[in-house]
């Protein structure tokens, strides 16, 4: 019996020391994922030859057993939910994959979402009453989205749905997506819903950029960063930056 309670003993206490070995590790991983924001956005700002632009591309350095990866968006190129018109919206769903009728359905509660319905609205176009039938505790506030999670409260958006649009949506880009700083997703979306587009103002549009940092050990643990920030160039340390958004990549 003695033998067994030590052997429990040391077992338990390995353990956890493995746990703390992993947790102490993670914690590492993340504080430099959020170092890397900041040379990221260091990068961005550089006037030389070496300077990074906010084209989507993987940026990547190994650093003994880490390897960190820096990816840099335009915000321009993306859709802002408070501003789309239905007809993008929609054009946006179908580009994901989702049938044209759900998706029209779903461009009507997202901006059914961000305006106020008048007495009498029919149920399906997202009234308080439609997200009470659907079993949900809350309805549509008739104001903007706050973030662009706030998408996947909407009604008839799955979690699946609305982790395929995220990457695509924007509440900080204040005008319809650059089609020059746009994905291929948003493109297509701008193609089917046809209409005037945004000029192409690239000065602009690189105002407001998405950051991400994924950082990975060797041992397969890793940490991210997702940032939005705006910046603006000056005269020689005159540059400058602001954060709009910081937290987890899979939570925005």
């Amino acid at each position: 019996m003695l033998s067994f309670l030590a052997f429990a003993i040391v077992t338990s206490g390995r353990r956890q020391v493995r746990m703390a070995a992993v947790e102490r590790l993670h914690a590492q991983l993340q504080a430099q994922a959020d170092g890397g924001i900041w040379e990221a956005a260091f990068h961005l700002l550089d006037t030389s030859r070496a300077h990074w632009r906010a084209d989507g591309r993987i940026h990547r350095v190994r650093q003994g057993r880490v390897t960190v990866e820096y990816r840099i968006v335009s915000e321009a190129g993306k859709v802002n939910p408070n501003l789309a018109s239905p007809d993008l919206l929609a054009a946006l769903l179908r580009a994901v994959g989702t049938q044209a009728r759900m998706a029209q359905e779903i461009a009507a509660n997202i901006r059914a979402w961000r305006f106020p319905l008048q007495q009498g609205s029919a149920p399906s176009t997202g009234s308080t009453a439609a997200y009470a039938a659907a079993g949900l505790g809350y309805g549509p506030p008739g104001a903007p989205f706050q973030t662009n999670g706030e998408i996947a409260l909407v009604l008839g958006m799955t979690p699946v749905l609305a982790q395929q649009i995220l990457p695509f949506l924007s509440v900080y880009w204040d005008a319809d997506p650059v089609p020059s700083l746009a994905g291929p997703v948003v493109r297509q979306a701008l193609a089917m819903a046809g209409g005037t587009l945004t000029p192409d103002d690239e000065a602009r549009s690189q105002t407001i950029v998405g950051i991400d940092v994924v950082v990975s050990d060797i041992s397969g643990t890793r940490a991210l960063r997702h940032a939005v920030i705006t910046t603006r160039q000056g005269e020689g340390y005159g540059s400058s930056m602001r954060i709009l958004q910081w937290n987890r990549p899979e939570d925005y």
